[in-house]
């Protein structure tokens, strides 16, 4: 079966319900490899080329599921890898509700998925050893994460307070009463 063959049969089989599918209780047998590819921007490629309808993307990644280091699109009967350069999802948006230790920290993907960061949806920064940048995350959905946009890691960044973790200053955010570090304090 070619590429484009099982993409519009894995089109076919995704349900018509609102938000994800649950991919979670599916188990079907894996049918290889598709030419389709995620890149760190969020951009969802198919044969090289991008998607650019935003409800098909919408689409796809309802039923994207992460094992191990592997991602792939599921269905009921049907189970085929893609590559995901960094993170399935972007966090493009961030709505800051209230203030101090119980604001509430309320992110929107590229995909309009959204989470408040919290028990259930941690943020934590990946530091580059080479070049010290900071990946920033949120776990999105169960084991798929979001990167922070730039322009939403610099809202976090001004609302970073201190606070102190095993001894160690850092600079952080606050979201459902947890305390997110960003940054070491040297």
């Amino acid at each position: 079966m070619t590429d484009s063959a099982k993409a519009n049969d894995l089109l076919a089989q995704i349900p018509k319900a609102k938000g994800p599918a649950p991919v979670h209780l599916w188990n079907p047998d894996f049918c290889g490899d598709i030419d389709m590819r995620i890149a760190r921007d969020g951009t969802w490629y198919y044969q090289g080329t991008p998607i650019g309808r935003k409800p098909m993307v919408r689409l796809f990644s309802t039923i994207i599921r992460r094992d191990g280091d592997a991602y792939f699109l599921v269905t009921p009967v049907e189970k085929v890898g893609i590559q995901v350069d960094d993170a399935p999802f972007v966090a493009v948006t961030l709505e800051v509700l209230g203030s101090g230790e119980q604001q509430v920290l309320r992110f929107t993907s590229n995909v309009d998925d959204q989470a408040e960061a919290g028990v259930d949806h941690p943020l934590r920064v990946q530091v580059d050893p080479a070049t010290q940048e900071p990946s920033p995350y949120i776990l999105m959905r169960t084991n798929l994460e979001a990167l922070i946009h730039r322009n939403v890691f610099y809202q976090l960044v001004e609302l970073a307070v201190p606070g102190e973790i095993d001894g160690q200053e850092w600079l952080g955010v606050w979201s459902h009463g947890q305390f997110y570090p960003i940054g070491r304090v040297d």
